[in-house]
Formats: C-alpha cells, sequence, structure tokens
C-alpha cells in the first residue's frame, strides 16, 4: 500500500477520532426528588461546615433542603450513560455530565429524572486541548473592552492606585485599621497567572490568605495559576499590598481563586460553573462573592437570554446568586460592558440581591462601555458604580498595567465592602448593601445610568455628618463635607484667623488660590466650589509656616 494512501487513511482516522470526541456534549441533569439515607436537617452539621452554618446564625437563616447533597445513587445510575460526571448541584438538585445525545435520552427516560438540557457543545478532556483555539470576540468584549491605556496624569509620588482608592474613601479606611481582615472573599474568573508570582501579591501566600482554589471548568485542572490573565487583575484590586506600585482596598482578608469561565467558547454551561463555585463557596463559609463576570448571548443562540429572562430569578446564574445570597454571602458583580442601550446589563446582575456595580470615566460621568438598567422587570440597575476608565491593576507579569471594564469596577467595591464588614462584623449582609448604597453619590435619586452612584467608606461608616459640634476649642485639621456633593466646603485648620487656600488637580494645576477669613478661631473656614467640575483635587491651607493638604473628592 503506497505512502499516500495510508496517510489518507491516518488523516480520515483522525477525522472520525475528533468528530466523535466532540460529539461529547454537557448537559445538566434535573433529579425530581433528594431522598436521604443517613441526612436530616436536624443535624445540619453532619453536612455544612461550621463556617457555613456561623454565617447562616448571624443571618437568622436556617439550613433548608437546598443545603442537603444530591443523592448519589441517582448519580451512580447516571454513570453508566455518560462519559464523564462533572460536578453535582446541591442547590439546583441536578448533575452536570458529558455524555452523547443517545445518552441524554437515556437519562432523560429514568424515573428519577425530571429534565435533561444541553448547556455545551462539546468536551475538553485534556487540559492543554484549549491551547490555540481561537478566542471570541464577543467573550473578549464583554469581559475587558478595548483601551485601557492611562489617561490620568499623577503627582510623581502618587501611586497609581491612589485616584480610584480616594474616590471610595480606601485611604480612610485603612487609616480607621481596616484592611479586610477576618474577611473571606472569592473571586470567580477565568484564571490567575502570575498571582503566585507577583510582589503584590506574595503576603497571600506567605500569610496563608489563600483558602483554597478550584478549576470548575476542568475539574482534575489543580492549577489556577493559568489560563487567562483577568481574574489576576481583578484579584489585584482587592488584595494588593505594594507600597511601591499598587496598594488595593482588603489586602488583609482571605481569598478563595475560582475558575468558572471558559474562555475559548461561550456556553450555558458557565452559569453552571459560577454555581457549583459558589456551593463550595459557601462551605467555605465566604463572606464575599466577586464576579467580574456576566451572561447575556452565547455561541449556540438558542440559549440567549432575553430581556424577560432578566428578571431577577429566571436564569440559572441569578438563581444561584439569589440563593448565595438568601445564605447571608454578598454577591458583588460587573452589570456588564455592553454600551449605552437601554437595559443592556447581564445576568447575574439583573438579581435583586446582587450588588451590580458600574464605570465611571475620571470626570465621574459614566463609562461608554457601562451597561444600563432597567432589568426585565423594570427595577434600577446598576446599584453602584466607580471608577472603571483606565483602570490600574496587576498584569500576569508583575507589573503596573491600565484596563477599562466594569470588571475592573466591581472588585474596588468588594474591597470596600470587606473593609466595611471588617469594621462592623455585625451588620448583616442586608444592612451592609443598604449601608453602602446610602453612602453613594446620588442615593436620593437613584437612575439606570449610576445607580445609587459612588459610594464612600466615611458616610457608610460613619454614617451622614450634619453638623461638626463646637466646643469652644480650636478644631483639628478637617476638610468636609468629603466627598463633597454640593458647592460649599469647611475646613478647620490652625489658629489663626486668614489663612491662603489652593485648590489643586492631581495633575498640579490650580483651579483656585485665595485667601480665606474667619471670625473665631474656633469656627471653620468656609469656601464654593461652584462652578468645579467632579474629579478628585487637593485642598491645602497655609498659614505662616503651618501648610496642610487633603485629598478631596467632588461629585
Amino acid at each position: 500500500m503506497g505512502k499516500s494512501k495510508l496517510f489518507l487513511i491516518f488523516a480520515f482516522l483522525c477525522i472520525l477520532i475528533s468528530q466523535q470526541g466532540w460529539a461529547q456534549d454537557r448537559y445538566a441533569v434535573y433529579f425530581k426528588y433528594k431522598p436521604q439515607e443517613s441526612l436530616s436537617l436536624e443535624r445540619p452539621q453532619d453536612f455544612l461546615t461550621s463556617k457555613a452554618l456561623e454565617r447562616r446564625a448571624r443571618e437568622g437563616v436556617s439550613p433548608d433542603s437546598t443545603d442537603l447533597p444530591v443523592t448519589q445513587k441517582y448519580v451512580d445510575e447516571l454513570y453508566s450513560l455518560s462519559h464523564y460526571i462533572l460536578y453535582q448541584s446541591k442547590w439546583l438538585n441536578a448533575s452536570v455530565v458529558v455524555t452523547d445525545e443517545l445518552g441524554a435520552i437515556e437519562m432523560a427516560s429514568l424515573p428519577f429524572v425530571d429534565k435533561v438540557e444541553l448547556v455545551a457543545k462539546g468536551y475538553i478532556p485534556s487540559p492543554n486541548a484549549r491551547i490555540g483555539r481561537r478566542i471570541f470576540a464577543s467573550t473578549t468584549s464583554k469581559i475587558c473592552p478595548p483601551g485601557g491605556e492611562n489617561k490620568r496624569e499623577l503627582e510623581v509620588k502618587e501611586l497609581p492606585s491612589d485616584f480610584q482608592n480616594s474616590l471610595l474613601g480606601i485611604p480612610d479606611m485603612h487609616e480607621e485599621g481596616f484592611r479586610g481582615a477576618g474577611i473571606a472573599i472569592a473571586v470567580f474568573d477565568a484564571g490567575f497567572p502570575g498571582t503566585d508570582e507577583s510582589e503584590a501579591l506574595a503576603h497571600l501566600f506567605s500569610n496563608d490568605q489563600i483558602l483554597a482554589t478550584r478549576d470548575f471548568v476542568r475539574p482534575w485542572n489543580p492549577n489556577v495559576y493559568e489560563d487567562n490573565q483577568h481574574g489576576t487583575n481583578v484579584l489585584s484590586l482587592i488584595a494588593a499590598d505594594d507600597a511601591e506600585e499598587l496598594v488595593s482596598g482588603a489586602p488583609d482578608a482571605s481569598y478563595f481563586l475560582a475558575m468558572t469561565e471558559e474562555m475559548a467558547t461561550e456556553y450555558l454551561v458557565e452559569e453552571f460553573n459560577w454555581l457549583r463555585a459558589a456551593e463550595y463557596a459557601d462551605s467555605l463559609g465566604i463572606d464575599i462573592i466577586n464576579s467580574s463576570l456576566g451572561y447575556w448571548d452565547f455561541d449556540d443562540a438558542s440559549m440567549n437570554h432575553s430581556l424577560e429572562d432578566l428578571d431577577g430569578q429566571t436564569t440559572i446564574i441569578t438563581q444561584a446568586a439569589n440563593l448565595a445570597s438568601q445564605k447571608g454571602i454578598l454577591v458583588v458583580n460587573s452589570v456588564g460592558n455592553y454600551g449605552s442601550r437601554e437595559s443592556s446589563l447581564t445576568a447575574p446582575s439583573d438579581s435583586p440581591l446582587v450588588l451590580a456595580i458600574g464605570s465611571v470615566n475620571q470626570d465621574l460621568t459614566i463609562s461608554s462601555f457601562s451597561s444600563r438598567g432597567p432589568t426585565g422587570d423594570g427595577r434600577i440597575k446598576p446599584d453602584l458604580v466607580t471608577f472603571g476608565s483606565g483602570v490600574a491593576l496587576i498584569r500576569s507579569n508583575g507589573n503596573v498595567g491600565y484596563a477599562n471594564g466594569t470588571s475592573f469596577s466591581a472588585p474596588q467595591i468588594t474591597a470596600l465592602a470587606a473593609g466595611l464588614w471588617q469594621a462592623k462584623p455585625e451588620w448583616t449582609r442586608a444592612e451592609l448593601v443598604q449601608n453602602l448604597l446610602k453612602s453613594a453619590s446620588q442615593y436620593d435619586n437613584p437612575d439606570n445610568e449610576m445607580g445609587y452612584g459612588i459610594p464612600n467608606f466615611r458616610d457608610a461608616y460613619y454614617g451622614e455628618i450634619l453638623s461638626v459640634e463646637q466646643s469652644g476649642e480650636i478644631q483639628p485639621w478637617k476638610v468636609f463635607p468629603n466627598p463633597l456633593r454640593e458647592n460649599e466646603l469647611k475646613v478647620f485648620f490652625g489658629s489663626g484667623l486668614s489663612a491662603a487656600y489652593e485648590l489643586i488637580e492631581v495633575s498640579g494645576k490650580k483651579i483656585q488660590a485665595t485667601t480665606l477669613y474667619r471670625s473665631t478661631n474656633t469656627e471653620a473656614y468656609s469656601v464654593t466650589l461652584e462652578g468645579v467640575k467632579p474629579g478628585l483635587y487637593i485642598v491645602q491651607l497655609r498659614d505662616g509656616n503651618l501648610i496642610r493638604q487633603t485629598k478631596l473628592v467632588r461629585y
């Protein structure tokens, strides 16, 4: 037989094997029942960890049937009809399996099976099989809009993260001693390459702050420190602690790193991956889930969500987020990068219990890419916004870079929430959410672009400062209100009756310069900022050799 003929036969066999491999698809198999032989809700300690039970006690939530595991005998019967069983979901009483169309039909006929749904075409059994496969444009634009160059001018001594931190009051939070200690945070994403080698994240490993890591896309893969760097970028915006490069809001928190996003394709199975990760996070006693992911359209159009589906209860991922929230976990999710059209948000940001986070520019206007509300049932979304256009973050090579996206707004809010929860451990999840919303820049007038606005630590922790007590004594340096929403700014400073005042942009440009006067040295100086556009500024006062400065956020 000639070499050319042998080659053709070999090629045909390769194609046949390939086609057989890709005929193996992923299905969700839902069960009708959940019988238990040895487990009972009267003894939740037999199937829930102590940390999960502690959180339920704090929230006043009792264990229920969703906490019971899937019945093992059902899983055993599916085994013979599947190529692989990926995982079980106790919350939805289902298994996600790999099988072919015939196997799915046979599973659907089993008496204990409620329904079987195709959730992804194809299956990748090898950890290396994804190398070289194309990345779908819809996926990359969803996660990270193009651009992201640094358009901000920084002072020589200013860290790249100073602007974004100051906007939320993170420096004040750190000054009070709140850096997320005692709070457990899960980060759901597409990979964390370079995290284990980054100087800015090295403390997470030296201090044993990594609680667990899991790949829910490929459950056999033990290494999450690979694939797409998006997860590294996101994690750095919560956990970085490098005084020379980048400091984020919650470097002292503990972390669970989960891979749920399959970058090479976009199928409904990723919502099930998220669901399974949330269940695992619950078992670890996680307090906050940061999810810079969202779903709207898929590679198989039959799986696409409609606006009506985004009603806060329909999509799989939103159901999962609701259940996690009801069990006391704060879910913080990027609202999406689908732009300025109405109702462009993605699931699970439609959940009434999820904090959906949008993006603003440096001038505090809404970013063009940031998704808008309302939800399918007419509720306002997003809930909060913060800086997301040119965000300073850590890349997989350990260097500081800049990127755009609501993906990078959400983790900043997560860090703020972690510090607040450390400061107020008695708060329930709902109380934490309410105080974040009340602290935001447009709490009294929310809309479907910016929600309730930009939150800040000062108002969330202290409550709104309506006045300053006059004790008759000379007050220390104090600039208030800060953030400033109206036009009048007041400053306690020094012991004289006059002071030289300057308002300076972070680039160094002077915006205002004048002399301020007061009647007594126990009252505050007053200055108007009418006409000064929103942004971050430096307020400086001078009286002889005495000079004080502080950063001011102007809304």
